[in-house]
């Protein structure tokens, strides 16, 4: 069982002419079993709101609340917070030039669950995990990401999402740079995360392509750092159809 509840947050950044407010004012309540998908326009806030509920130093949290289970997560430090079954799959994710795959998973792992997996069985959940992706499992030795190539990452996410076994992930823009094999890929392993029943997603995208594959049961159009509409999948064809400017002009 999890629910994340997001109320009232405001989020700014600094400037050279001091604090932005790019978040302001976002409600939203993710409880076990739903997917919600984020839409909007380049701009908008979606990826601040992914990196905010991680808990990016950029961002700083000026009003509001975020809690997982009912614990505060805004008063948690970043490693706690994906100890207390947080996810979060990058838009670009980083190279981590000397740190191989394969130790990467098994630290992150033991971090996760206060102790290390056992060798063996590991070994063969990592492979299993990449198989399923469609990753050589060689490149489990391999620096992470590092000559990775985009659908790679992405891939490599899907693999971190598997093993790790969050309660909620925040998957931003993961189907960005995708080709269709990778998209349908990476969809395959987000529904199979889905498949327990209690967990909870929280999917950000600019196209509806990747809803084809993973369903939504909500979906949130998100403009000027607010959420501004909410509807089901078909809220995504709609917006496919018409675009996003009878909302923009609104919020201006």
């Amino acid at each position: 069982m999890a629910t994340l509840e997001i109320k009232d947050l405001h989020v700014s950044v600094d400037t050279e002419d001091g604090p932005k407010e790019i978040l302001k004012g976002v409600d939203l309540t993710i409880k076990d079993g739903e997917t919600h998908a984020i839409m909007g326009p380049n701009g908008s806030g979606k990826s601040t709101l992914a990196y905010s509920i991680a808990g990016h130093p950029k961002y700083t949290v000026t009003q509001g609340s975020v809690t997982l289970d009912g614990v505060d997560v805004l008063a948690m430090s970043v490693d706690e917070r994906a100890r207390a079954g947080l996810f979060l799959a990058m838009q670009y994710p980083v190279e981590v030039p000397g740190v191989s795959v394969a130790n990467f998973l098994r630290t992150a792992k033991t971090a996760i669950d206060g102790e290390a997996p056992k060798l063996r069985t590991w070994v063969k959940d990592v492979n299993t995990a990449m198989e399923q992706v469609k990753m050589d499992p060689a490149m489990s030795q391999r620096s992470v990401n590092e000559g990775f190539s985009g659908g790679e990452k992405k891939r490599h996410e899907i693999v971190q999402l598997e093993l790790l076994d969050p309660k909620v992930a925040v998957l931003d823009e993961t189907d960005s740079g995708l080709d269709i094999d990778a998209l349908k890929i990476v969809s395959d392993g987000v529904n199979r995360f889905k498949e327990d029943g209690d967990k909870g997603v929280l999917l950000i995208t600019h196209y509806t392509r990747i809803l084809r594959y993973i369903t939504p049961d909500f979906v949130h159009v998100f403009v000027d750092g607010r959420m501004v509409e909410e509807g089901g999948p078909e809220l995504a064809e709609q917006l496919e159809a018409e675009g996003y400017d009878k909302y923009v002009k609104s919020a201006v």
